[in-house]
């Protein structure tokens, strides 16, 4: 491909089909600008793709889908309804936790229901759960005002006296875990509701208490899985950004953002050149700054500044086809250790597969049984991991975590997983190779300090004028309707201010 002589006003090209690249298309193709998407993998999504084999359907990649509006704000730009491209079902209960003693919570939006179940282990906890969730919600509040749905470009954003006050109020001092012993004393409860610093990668005892939010999310405002599979929601966003112009061109790798005098020209590919005097990088911040741009053109992204961001928890997924049914199992199943805090020192101190890892699986096919043969079980099993690092090397870690984890599950009643159908195996350093995540870290950067949580990378470069990012690594955060959200925020933006 020659280099284009053309107006480039109006043009942007965007590197990466994830949601973040998706959602950024969409919005500025909207708004009437030529947008083309490059992505390096076979088939758009980021970390989200769908494996079938043995006739077992699996998403690989994120499965807990809220906040339903984020998505179908997409449509909306377009002027279409998002139910004649994406279904979505609410799932109720919405997750089921499963302790080391046996006892089962399921998640439910029914809060009697769940005081009911917390109290059958500690009636003190469940005397608090509505105070809790009272506290929960007006943080959700707030950072859907302040936070969630403004980018932050500036330091005037940052510290205006309406941001700074709300941000007080969301106790950003306090960890998850200092805010959950304020009103529960149990485990079982300290882990079932600490669990959701794992949404950003991170650890509840040392996460700000922020992400307390997300338990209202889930119990209030629902938790949805998607008909015919997670992956039908970048198949969505894929078709309506080709009804709107967008060109995604999968198979081609960006080799270089090209800068002349400060500013991004275009970038290179393996294919040819791409003109555009606007640049969106869906992949991760500090992997594209990294790989992409040389180091002179990025002083304030420097090496040293990306070395100092701790990259967020990573983990190994097993895709298992089981010639069986779990009647343990949901849609989403939750299997806790009898202790929950060595997992997050072995992943963040140790830099090592915990000993005692809590196991996530999804199971859709609970709720689509089309998605295995009949009696089968199409299982999304995922256990924490550190991100790529020298003391952990997944060419011998993978086959003694795998047998960790299921052993873990077996001793659930969840056994005969490794002698199914399909057993398939992907680690950090898979995630790495294929995403150009930073050390293979499946949210970005961990938010396991204030810094990360609040001052994240901009989603504008400031070393390269016309260069921008969406994704996990950047504001608002990591997790699949955040990132969608940056993705729509920096289109919005740019069409705006063009």
């Amino acid at each position: 491909m020659e280099r284009e002589m053309v107006p480039l006003k109006s043009k942007a090209v965007i590197i990466g089909a994830g949601f973040g690249g998706l959602s950024c298309a969409v919005t500025l193709a909207s708004k009437g600008w030529d947008v083309t998407v490059l992505e390096r993998q076979h088939h758009p999504g980021g970390k989200l793709q769908r494996i079938q084999t043995g006739g077992y359907t699996f998403d690989r990649g994120p499965s807990t889908i809220t906040m339903p509006q984020v998505f179908r704000s997409l449509y909306e730009l377009a002027g279409v309804a998002m139910e004649d491209h994406v279904q979505l079902y609410e799932l109720e209960p919405r997750t089921r936790n499963v302790f080391a003693d046996g006892r089962v919570v399921d998640l439910s939006r029914d809060a009697r229901y769940m005081k009911e179940q917390i109290a059958a282990y500690s009636p003190a906890d469940a005397a608090r759960y509505t105070d809790f969730m009272t506290e929960a919600a007006v943080m959700y509040r707030l950072s859907e005002k302040r936070f969630l749905n403004k980018l932050l470009l500036s330091w005037r954003d940052k510290i205006s006296p309406a941001l700074v006050r709300d941000l007080l109020r969301v106790r950003p001092f306090l960890s998850l875990q200092a805010l959950l012993l304020r009103y529960f004393s149990h485990p079982h409860t300290l882990a079932m509701l600490g669990r959701y610093a794992t949404y950003v990668g991170s650890s509840p005892y040392r996460s700000p208490a922020i992400f307390a939010m997300l338990g209202y999310v889930e119990s209030e405002e629902g938790v949805f899985g998607v008909k015919g599979g997670t992956y039908k929601l970048v198949e969505g966003l894929v078709s309506l950004a080709e009804r709107l112009g967008v060109n995604i061109v999968t198979d081609t790798e960006v080799t270089a953002i090209s800068v002349v005098n400060g500013a991004v020209e275009g970038v290179e590919t393996e294919k040819g050149f791409y003109a555009a005097k606007t640049v969106i990088a869906g992949g991760d911040v500090l992997s594209i700054n990294r790989m992409l741009l040389p180091e002179r053109s990025r002083p304030a992204m420097s090496n040293r500044k990306i070395a100092s961001y701790e990259p967020s928890l990573s983990g190994l997924v097993t895709l298992a086809g089981v010639p069986q049914k779990y009647s343990a199992l949901l849609h989403h199943t939750v299997f806790f250790p009898e202790q929950y805090e060595p997992e997050f020192k072995d992943v963040f101190e140790q830099k090592r597969p915990p000993q005692n890892p809590t196991v996530y699986v999804c199971h859709s096919g609970y709720s689509e049984p089309g998605m295995a043969p009949e009696g089968g079980s199409n299982l999304f099993i995922l256990a924490n991991a550190p991100y790529v690092n020298e003391a952990c090397d997944w060419r011998e870690e993978t086959s003694i975590y795998g047998a960790r984890v299921l052993s873990t599950l077996a001793g659930h009643g969840i056994s005969g997983v490794d002698q199914g159908d399909v057993m398939l195996h992907y680690t950090p350093q898979d995630i790495a190779d294929d995403t150009l995540s930073h050390k293979g870290a499946i949210y970005g950067i961990s938010s396991n300090s204030i810094r990360q949580t609040f001052s994240r990378p901009s989603n504008r470069s400031s070393d390269v004028l016309g260069l921008w990012y969406v994704g996990g690594t950047t504001h608002p955060g990591g997790g699949t309707p955040v990132v969608s959200l940056s993705g729509r925020l920096v289109g919005e933006h740019i069409a705006n201010k063009s």
